[in-house]
């Protein structure tokens, strides 16, 4: 039976639009780093080449590449860890430039992809797609663990609204935020999805005061 995280996974894909506390267990992800604008065109690139290479798993056996335990599973959606780079960190007074901006992207694999598994694959698509950075792109296992999420109805811009109910939220529960970094994890196409329809989870994590 083909596995459908929407259906599997609703509790860390699927929040609602309110916060609520997770404890996020170790997952595994193929990831690419950079910096600067989302709308520039190394960030593309990125996006690109994380989606050639999870198709890539996805579909290699069909290409005959046999992998021990593989089922049929739909392709997770892309997810973003959101940082500002040191300078602008010394300047930030909650407002920033997104030239300033470091992310660390991912998309989420099976739990039977191995880490000899993606190397395989990758050499095969870095044969396929040359003007893509994929060897860049790494496999690591992480752990968010204890943290507080909701879902994101609009514009990116106003992602800050939802922050600041996370943050009370967390205050409310007895809970301080790590630090400012957070993850997203894009639920809508921002290619094909108007601004205000935009779905994103957002999440952050948090520990005990």
């Amino acid at each position: 039976m083909k596995h459908e995280w929407k259906k599997k996974d609703k509790n860390l894909y699927l929040p609602p639009t309110r916060p609520v506390f997770i404890d996020v267990p170790e997952l595994q992800f193929i990831t690419i780093k950079g910096e600067g604008n989302p709308g520039g065109d190394l960030f593309a690139e990125h996006v690109a080449s994380l989606y050639a290479m999870a198709y890539g798993i996805k579909m290699s056996p069909k290409k005959g590449i046999e992998l021990a335990g593989y089922i049929d599973y739909t392709v997770y959606p892309l997810e973003g860890i959101w940082d500002l780079n040191d300078e602008a960190k010394l300047t930030y007074e909650g407002s920033f430039n997104k030239d300033d901006l470091i992310y660390t992207l991912m998309i989420r694999q099976p739990h039977f992809v191995t880490q000899d598994y993606f190397s395989t694959i990758q050499q095969m698509v870095m044969v396929k797609k040359k003007e893509l950075p994929i060897s860049d792109i790494t496999f690591e296992k992480i752990k968010d663990g204890p943290s507080i999420q909701m879902l994101h109805i609009g514009s990116y811009d106003t992602e800050p609204e939802s922050f600041e109910k996370m943050e009370a939220f967390t205050k409310s529960e007895g809970l301080k935020r790590i630090s400012k970094t957070h993850r997203e994890i894009y639920l809508s196409d921002a290619r094909r999805v108007s601004p205000e329809k935009l779905k994103t989870v957002l999440r952050f994590k948090v520990e005990s005061e």
